[in-house]
């Protein structure tokens, strides 16, 4: 039974970085998500845009069905890493809104942790490659 949590935390962030996705290609749209990045400094911001695009969305579908769990919560936490550090921390702990949008690293740093645990648990029960 054990294996279950590993399998309910493994496909409940899967979701979230697929809708992750969702916001950057149908809402913000890639172009917009790469002008965002620009703003932030980050170098290449259409290659980053794209980069975060992929990972969220590969690897979020990766974590919903267990494939390669361990590889898809890093490359995640990577990137969910980088938007605590370059987003999200100088706005404060607390989730709230900013002009609009959620701000803050509460929840961000809830996303990190998660990715941390799939990275030492693995796919639990139900996962295509099972990890032992």
């Amino acid at each position: 039974m054990k294996d279950f949590g590993a399998t309910i935390l493994r496909v409940i962030v899967g979701v979230v970085y697929m809708m992750h996705t969702y916001l950057a290609l149908f809402v913000f749209t890639p172009g917009g998500t790469a002008g965002y990045m620009k703003g932030l400094g980050l170098p290449a911001p259409v290659l980053m845009a794209w980069i975060a695009i992929l990972v969220h969305g590969l690897g979020g579908i990766m974590l919903v069905v267990g494939l390669w769990t361990r590889v898809a919560a890093a490359a995640n936490a990577v990137i969910i890493l980088v938007a605590i550090l370059k987003v999200h921390l100088p706005q404060g702990f607390f989730t709230k809104v900013i002009d609009g949008q959620a701000a803050g690293y509460e929840f961000p740093l809830l996303l990190l942790g998660a990715s941390i645990a799939l990275i030492f648990t693995g796919g639990g029960a139900m996962a295509i490659t099972r990890d032992r």
